[in-house]
């Protein structure tokens, strides 16, 4: 039946109506836990930029960059160095003029296949120097961060990210600059070594020219001089020692610092445990290394002062070279005039040694002995001696720096400090006197007080911070010089005062060479003396020279010093300067055995009088005349020879003569008065060399 339209009548008289629409059928329930298929809330598509893209294409380009300089550096630079066996490197030492004053080559091996060698000595360099060698393509990014990172953070010792094909890199083909570009360099470099030789071929080759110490390179000569075997031989506890130089072969060179090299090598054990080269036990077995130096060592080729600063010289002019030059601070005029005046000196059969060097520490000039021929032991720089007096620099500094004055008190008398009776050489005392007249006469009761007064801790300071550096006693006798010391270490302190600023640290290179790098100069600035300490300090010294134990060096010009004397006269010094001029002079016997007669005033005195007048162009006036009744009355004959001495253009003459006194309080000129013990317990000593 059709559905009757809205608005119709019906047949009851009603209009029909039709029923609104039903309503869709609601979707069926979902559970609550199910994810809907779709949305409705689509959000609008965004275009994305290809960040990628452009990196892909930067990588590119720096890609083809870095290719073309590598392709650039294949045309220009000699890469075939890389190839050919390594030619002896040598330096030429200049003197500060220019001029040639020694040469030195080196020892070198034939170049080693490490293929051929034990696993053991290439995991003891790889694991030391470069423990990814065989991972990485030259460079070791990890290295580099981590050394960035440690030279970051910490305040010790520095490390270093070169790869040993960057060390190869370096040695063989660029100059030990601290450039950037430099740097760029070896990396480029390095990656070419890379390219063209296998991991083995270049570990060989940095093996063969590796600087060892001893002016020795190459892993063949190395082996061959510390053990007297071939590198095929060499035990595990032989190759982590060797190793183990590399890092700083001129101070850890064994024949000289065995202890050095053997705290390096437990390094070199522990990384090759950390690497897995060795097992914890098997490197508890591994003995401390022990030499066998070979026997057939080249004669000595050089001058005292050329051997203590060759190892300097050295590490400046890097490892490997074929040729070098380094200029030093040597003057040949002043070295020529203190060789002549030692050999004119008529020192008998004892040794000597001379220090010159300026206020700054440049070292000048420097006799180690008698005849180097005979002997290289340089007794200026190698030997330990007791200095004497010349210690008591560093009580009168350490009473200075406390209050006292030189015009203080001190009583020059008799004294017990403990179990210990210091007394003076002559027996006599003075009494009550002033700081200045104890520094003159060299009162060694005087300085034994000051040191008991003050503590030997003030007095040690006092050393330190001028530069000593040897080990100091802990007891009231160090004040009378009962500690060893080097001569070299001993004037730089005294250049201290001379340069007004401390400590002066002795140099044997020129200013462009005598500093690792811009921080070294940085690092340990100079102090300047407080207050009056340094006008004090040079009154005090020029006492000495003006009416103390000195007078025999007295110049004309403002002349400072002081002379010192061991027990028995095993040792005598005088330590002074002079215009731009610091001179230290000693002798004595190697066997530690007494020269009789000899006191610092006398005949140190004299050489270094000697020297300062040819050094500085002085001439000495004529000696006042002599009275008849003065040398009777018992004027030391030495006083007398040393007056005809300087009317011979300061020509010393030697004398050996029974120890005179005059009447009289004061000691005769020349005469010096610290013999540091008397009736006392014998110093701690040490014989020259140990």
């Amino acid at each position: 039946m059709p559905e009757p339209r809205r608005g119709l009548p019906l047949g009851d008289g009603r209009a029909f109506t039709a029923p609104p629409p039903a309503p869709p059928p609601p979707p069926p329930a979902e559970p609550e836990d199910a994810a809907p298929d779709y949305t409705t809330n689509v959000p609008a598509l965004r275009k994305r930029r290809n960040y990628w893209r452009w990196a892909s294409r930067g990588v590119a380009l720096l890609l083809l960059l870095f290719i073309a300089a590598v392709a650039w550096l294949a045309l220009t630079a000699p890469l075939s160095k890389s190839l050919q066996p390594p030619a002896p490197p040598s330096i030429t030492l200049l003197a500060a003029d220019g001029t040639p004053i020694a040469r030195r080559g080196a020892v070198i091996g034939a170049p080693v296949d490490v293929t051929k060698l034990p696993a053991h000595v290439r995991d003891a360099f790889v694991a030391i120097e470069d423990r990814r060698f065989y991972g990485h393509w030259g460079v070791d990014p990890r290295g580099v961060l981590r050394a960035a990172w440690h030279n970051a953070t910490s305040s010790g010792t520095s490390q270093g990210g070169s790869t040993i094909t960057q060390q190869l890199a370096k040695n063989a083909f660029l100059t030990m600059d601290r450039t950037a570009t430099r740097k760029f360099q070896e990396v480029l470099i390095a990656f070419w070594l890379e390219a063209w030789l296998s991991k083995d071929e270049i570990l060989s080759r940095y093996l063969s020219n590796v600087y060892f110490g001893d002016n020795v390179y190459g892993l063949r000569a190395a082996s061959r001089h510390y053990f007297s075997v071939e590198p095929e031989n060499m035990t595990i506890s032989q190759a982590t020692l060797l190793a183990g130089l590399v890092k700083a072969p001129s101070r850890l060179a064994p024949t000289d610092n065995l202890a050095g090299a053997r705290a390096r090598q437990k390094l070199v054990i522990g990384a090759m445990v950390d690497a897995g080269f060795l097992t914890e036990a098997e490197a508890a077995q591994v003995r401390p290394g022990t030499l066998n130096v070979s026997k057939s060592k080249a004669l000595p080729n050089g001058t005292y002062f050329a051997d203590w600063v060759l190892p300097q010289a050295r590490d400046r002019a890097g490892g490997v070279a074929t040729e070098q030059q380094v200029r030093t601070t040597l003057d040949a005029r002043l070295q020529t005039a203190a060789e002549r005046v030692v050999k004119s000196a008529g020192l008998g059969r004892s040794q000597v040694a001379l220090v010159a060097m300026r206020p700054d520490g440049r070292v000048v000039a420097m006799v180690g002995g008698r005849n180097y021929g005979d002997s290289p032991f340089n007794r200026a720089t190698q030997a330990r001696r007791q200095p004497g007096s010349t210690f008591k620099l560093f009580v009168y500094l350490a009473a200075l720096r406390s209050g006292m004055t030189p015009d203080s008190m001190i009583d020059d008398a008799p004294v017990t400090i403990g179990d210990w009776k210091p007394s003076n050489s002559d027996g006599r005392y003075a009494g009550r006197i002033t700081l200045r007249q104890a520094f003159a006469k060299s009162s060694n009761v005087a300085a034994a007080r000051l040191t008991h007064q003050l503590g030997v801790p003030a007095v040690t300071r006092a050393a330190r911070d001028l530069g000593i550096s040897t080990p100091i006693g802990n007891d009231a006798s160090i004040a009378l010089g009962t500690s060893t010391v080097s001569l070299l270490e001993l004037t730089a302190a005294y250049a201290a005062v001379a340069n007004g600023t401390y400590p002066v640290r002795p140099s044997g290179l020129s200013d462009d060479d005598s500093a690792d790098d811009w921080l070294a100069k940085r690092l340990g600035g100079a102090t300047r003396f407080g207050g009056g300490e340094l006008d004090a300090l040079r009154s005090l010294l020029g006492t000495v020279v003006e009416s103390g134990t000195g007078r025999g060096a007295a110049l004309p010009i403002p002349t400072f010093g002081k002379t010192g004397t061991t027990q028995d006269a095993r040792d005598a010094l005088f330590v002074g300067f002079a215009g731009d001029l610091v001179v230290g002079v000693w002798i004595g016997n190697d066997d530690n055995s007494p020269i009789p007669g000899a006191s610092g005033g006398g005949l140190p005195a004299r050489i270094w009088r000697d020297f300062m007048v040819r050094a500085l162009g002085l001439t000495l006036p004529p000696p006042p005349p002599v009275v008849e009744d003065e040398v009777d009355n018992g004027t030391p004959i030495d006083d007398v020879l040393d007056g005809i001495g300087q009317l011979i253009e300061g020509t010393p003459i030697e004398t050996q003569v029974d120890d005179g006194r005059r009447r009289g309080d004061e000691p005769p000129p020349g005469e010096d008065e610290d013999e540091p013990y008397r009736d006392g317990p014998p110093p701690r000593r040490q014989r020259s060399g140990e």
